[in-house]
């Protein structure tokens, strides 16, 4: 087993002794994922429940109202994830690009060939690899690696990568090394994202992280 392999599995392990299980991604349907993944861009996980609660109290969280609701509309109730605007113009590419390719029904989009799939999402305007990747991960179940600011500060500090590395090398390093499994990369995931918003923050806060001693 390489050492890369071994810290990461050192990495997982405190952290999950430390936060237990995460239960992410904290939505009730896949279509909901699809639509958390868009509006957590760019914000914190609390206003996206902000807005993701108004729309279901308006009870549009469906793919059919929100596909015809006027773009201005959706835009004010998503207005707590911040970037409303934004949000509620790449909302509605995503939505038309699903409702090109299927109608709007989520089962035959997931059962496309996972790579196929992303390069799909990919081409839709406002779809980056971290939204691509969830959606593929949380929302179609599909076994891929979601790597974020947190994934690039946790392995850089930790020596296990360049640090001029890309999404797409970081991704790479990661399912070289760890088994491919669903709730694995589910999990490792949504653990690095909490030891990132505590600990590994901007101005690494190294005192208390369960990280602490983890070398190279």
């Amino acid at each position: 087993m390489s050492n890369s392999k071994v810290i990461l599995e050192e990495i997982f392990q405190k952290m999950l002794q430390h936060f237990g299980p995460q239960k992410w991604w904290p939505a009730e349907t896949a279509f909901e994922v699809i639509v958390g993944a868009v509006l957590t861009q760019n914000t914190n996980w609390m206003n996206v429940e902000k807005a993701i609660t108004q729309l279901k109290q308006k009870k549009l969280l469906n793919f059919k109202s929100l596909f015809e609701i006027e773009e201005a509309s959706l835009a004010e109730l998503i207005r707590p994830a911040g970037y409303f605007n934004v949000k509620a113009k790449r909302l509605k590419a995503l939505l038309r690009f699903i409702f090109e390719e299927t109608e709007g029904e989520l089962d035959p989009l997931f059962e496309l060939p996972p790579s196929n799939l992303r390069e799909k999402l990919l081409q839709v305007k406002g779809v980056g690899p971290e939204t691509a990747d969830s959606i593929l991960l949380y929302a179609a179940q599909k076994p891929i690696f979601v790597v974020d600011q947190y994934t690039y500060r946790v392995l850089s500090r930790h020596f296990l990568i360049p640090e001029e590395s890309s999404y797409e090398e970081m991704q790479y390093f990661m399912i070289q090394h760890l088994p491919e499994d669903l709730n694995l990369f589910n999990e490792y995931h949504a653990l690095i994202v909490r030891v990132g918003k505590e600990f590994c923050k901007p101005k690494a806060q190294c005192e208390n992280c369960p990280l602490k001693g983890v070398n190279w």
